[in-house]
């Protein structure tokens, strides 16, 4: 903990009424780490406020999918980043066998899809039309690839469903999934020096589309049931046939006992809430600025106090 850390929690302490921080239990608050920047920095923020609401804080690293299985056994205790088209169903799936709370929304709407920058556009002016995309194939085609374009889709466990769709679709393109997010930043980067078209994974709230302005693919509309019915999209064959929500949720949960045994922690989560820009503003922390996730977080936290004090007990 640091100087700034450590004054704001002796004056949080020194304020705040003593039984309401003797209701929290003393055990650690679980926090998941999961591997994409905003969610780590913001976790982060989340623990060293909690630190300063005079709980104690225990980080562990998740898998992103995996993890509302872990918050509704209560193995961890909450999430800070459910990403409506990426963990969408998984967080609904564990709602429904029971253990999990929807917390509420962030101020932040979020989209995840097939993006490129506006370079790209150039060289294929029909974008961003999926099927302009899909006519355009041959410019994304690499040694990997063949004669057919190259989509680089997020890490394995994000479960984009990049594969299905070219396939429901009926596109010319190969997926091939990155390791991180930082491999996906690389590709753009290394594109950039020679205006080299690409498509690949992207979203927002996220720091990438203030440093490379682009556009989302517009594949079709998406309709709730797109990933469950084949009825629903235009291939009547065929699941993830259409794009993912365009004004997507963020959503937090939290196992269903955290509010019995960390009332005053639970009060505090309900209160959180974190716009697009402020979402970008820690991920660049990190990707731009190379900080450290735990450094990330006390900058973040020290240049934004009027956004988090109103949230303390």
């Amino acid at each position: 903990m640091n100087k700034f850390t450590t004054a704001l929690t002796a004056g949080v302490l020194a304020l705040a009424p003593l039984s309401a921080i003797a209701a929290d239990s003393d055990d650690p608050i679980v926090i998941p780490i999961h591997n994409w920047s905003s969610q780590i920095v913001m976790s982060n923020v989340v623990g060293q406020i909690l630190e300063m609401n005079g709980n104690a804080v225990e980080y562990v690293t998740t898998d992103s999918q995996a993890v509302y299985e872990s918050v509704r056994l209560g193995d961890v205790t909450l999430e800070m980043e459910v990403w409506e088209g990426a963990f969408g169903a998984s967080f609904r799936a564990a709602l429904e066998k029971g253990g999990i709370v929807d917390v509420g929304d962030h101020n932040a709407v979020t989209r995840e899809d097939w993006w490129y920058p506006m370079w790209t556009k150039d060289a294929c002016p029909g974008l961003p039309s999926w099927e302009a995309l899909n006519d355009c194939a041959s410019l994304f085609a690499t040694a990997e690839t063949g004669d057919k374009g190259r989509y680089l889709d997020g890490p394995v466990d994000w479960l984009k469903h990049g594969q299905e769709r070219v396939e429901a679709l009926g596109m010319d393109f190969v997926v091939v999934n990155a390791g991180s997010a930082a491999a996906l930043w690389a590709e753009i980067g290394a594109a950039e020096a020679d205006k080299r078209p690409i498509v690949v994974f992207n979203w927002t709230p996220n720091f990438a589309e203030a440093v490379w302005p682009g556009e989302f693919v517009e594949f079709p509309e998406w309709v709730d049931g797109c990933d469950k019915d084949p009825a629903v999209g235009p291939n009547p064959n065929a699941l993830y046939d259409c794009g993912n929500p365009a004004n997507g949720y963020m959503k937090k949960a939290a196992w269903d006992g955290m509010e019995a045994k960390w009332p005053s922690a639970y009060a505090i989560l309900e209160k959180i809430d974190f716009s697009n820009p402020q979402i970008a503003e820690m991920a660049k922390l990190v990707d731009i600025d190379e900080m450290e996730p735990i450094e990330a977080a006390e900058v973040w936290l020290e240049a934004n106090e009027d956004v988090w004090k109103g949230w303390l007990n």
